[in-house]
């Protein structure tokens, strides 16, 4: 019987899909195993204040997963093909699960946790920071979360609403990534985030780029009027740590101060007195 094109599924006509497609399987697979044996934990990565670098103002968890070899994976290699299932959303719960944890044995951390606007209302994820809040009262002001610039504007009037209520709370918030996206100006206005971090595109080799120097004193202008802190994200050079301190970026984050470590100055502290 002959088969007709139709018949063929897309991303076997297409090899590049094909591709694709068979990497997000596998990728799927290696998260579904590290959230099933729970392999799954935060790296640290310390955010400087720009006016003295030797301050860490707050850490970011981010999320990262173990292989069948043992070897910690960053998101960014996981990420695209969880975020619009049901494991990004039970990854964004042990993510927050963790982070909360974490505030709750070390009393002067301040964390920032990052989460996707498609975990709002998820029922899990609201059980897990109810159940964190309410075994500490403290840790409601040391924690805030991330949510990036495309995934606030998946739902925007949804993220306003969420925001406000959480920051009744006590809970900051950051919008991650910035001018990576498409943020609609008419809807920046209604958001409230207490952070803005601005993506590393427009920052590694900023002190090189004149462009990227207007464009990033343009989303420190609109941070200030705001009122919000900037966060440089992707900092990886002493000429550019200068540069972004003279535009008047308020923190710093990068590997020039340090890479994200699932052995933060906390636990090797804790490990050192234990020894």
């Amino acid at each position: 019987m002959k088969t007709h094109k139709a018949d063929i599924p897309a991303s076997q006509r297409n090899p590049l899909m094909h591709a694709v497609a068979q990497r997000d399987r596998s990728v799927l697979e290696m998260v579904k195993r590290a959230i099933e044996h729970r392999q799954v934990m935060l790296a640290f990565q310390p955010v400087m204040q720009a006016q003295d670098p030797s301050r860490t103002a707050f850490y970011e968890g981010l999320i990262r997963v173990l292989d069948e070899t043992g070897r910690v994976v960053p998101a960014i290699e996981f990420i695209h093909a969880v975020e619009e299932t049901e494991y990004g959303r039970l990854l964004d719960c042990i993510s927050l699960e963790k982070g909360l944890a974490e505030l709750a044995r070390v009393p002067d951390l301040r964390l920032s946790i990052n989460m996707s606007a498609r975990s709002i209302g998820y029922k899990k994820w609201a059980r897990t920071l109810h159940r964190g809040l309410q075994a500490n009262p403290t840790i409601a002001e040391r924690l805030i979360l991330e949510i990036t610039e495309s995934s606030a504007m998946i739902v925007p009037e949804l993220v306003v609403s969420f925001m406000l209520d959480l920051q009744a709370q006590g809970i900051s918030f950051a919008i991650d990534d910035f001018g990576a996206g498409y943020t609609a100006l008419r809807y920046f206005k209604d958001f409230s985030f207490d952070i803005l971090k601005i993506d590393g595109q427009f920052v590694t080799g900023i002190a090189q780029d004149a462009d990227n120097q207007v464009l990033v004193q343009a989303m420190i202008s609109i941070a200030q009027q705001f009122d919000m802190f900037t966060v440089a994200e992707r900092v990886e050079r002493a000429d550019d740590v200068a540069c972004l301190t003279a535009l008047g970026v308020d923190c710093l984050q990068g590997y020039f101060f340090a890479a994200p470590s699932v052995r933060p100055p906390w636990r090797q502290q804790d490990e050192a007195m234990r020894a």
